[in-house]
């Protein structure tokens, strides 16, 4: 693990340039860092980048399809849509998302009725403010509560009803820049694949369900 990366890997094979574990190993060795990284950092880091990424896209493909399911309108559109861009293909690319486009509503009103974490990660207040009347103390831990803003009926329509149509010409996206949509947090420490890798999995992972099976509920 991070002992032979140490010992005999020199950057990142054929692909050349560093890995994260390299990266880490560097901040290790330099000792720089106001908080020293030790090995157990290093491992807990690498443990976390890969449980988040893998528990928060299969909890959200396991949350869109049981939103289809109990809502037929929807699976069927969502399924029209992927059967059409499949169609004449051994496999769908990564290239083909783009065509996905209701599926791509599916998954935004899938995080915003159900985000993976529903309070974020607690943040620590480092000096004290004071946040719409409310007096926040230094060192207080701060939980953003992603669930109830994303069913406040002041900002959405009709908040407890699955309707992936709401996102279609809108602005609205999960990216940070929207209060009433953080499924991933915002500004510095949001989620960092995000925007590279998290849209084109889930669609590719929907896809595979809707292209090749029919759903239903049972009775």
């Amino acid at each position: 693990g991070v002992r032979s990366n140490q010992s005999g890997n020199q950057g990142n094979g054929e692909l050349g340039g560093e890995d994260i574990v390299d990266v880490l190993i560097k901040l290790e060795k330099n000792g720089t860092l106001q908080r020293p990284i030790t090995h157990d950092i290093i491992k807990a880091t690498i443990i976390d980048m890969f449980g988040a990424g893998t528990e928060t896209s299969s909890t959200t493909v396991v949350w869109a399809m049981s939103e289809m399911m109990k809502n037929p309108r929807v699976l069927a559109k969502a399924q029209a849509e992927v059967r059409e861009v499949f169609r004449g293909k051994e496999k769908l690319e990564e290239d083909d998302v783009e065509q996905l486009q209701y599926l791509k509503l599916v998954v935004k009103e899938t995080l915003r009725c159900h985000p993976p974490a529903p309070l974020l990660i607690p943040r620590e207040c480092t000096e004290e403010t004071v946040v719409c009347g409310y007096t926040i103390p230094q060192k207080a831990r701060v939980l953003i509560n992603v669930w109830a803003n994303g069913r406040d009926p002041k900002y959405w329509e009709d908040p407890e009803s699955f309707i992936p149509e709401r996102f279609e010409n809108s602005s609205i996206d999960f990216t940070g820049n929207n209060f009433e949509f953080l499924p991933f947090g915002g500004g510095r420490r949001i989620c960092p694949a995000l925007t590279f890798w998290f849209l084109p999995i889930l669609c590719l992972l929907l896809h595979t369900c809707c292209a090749h099976f029919d759903w239903t509920l049972t009775p």
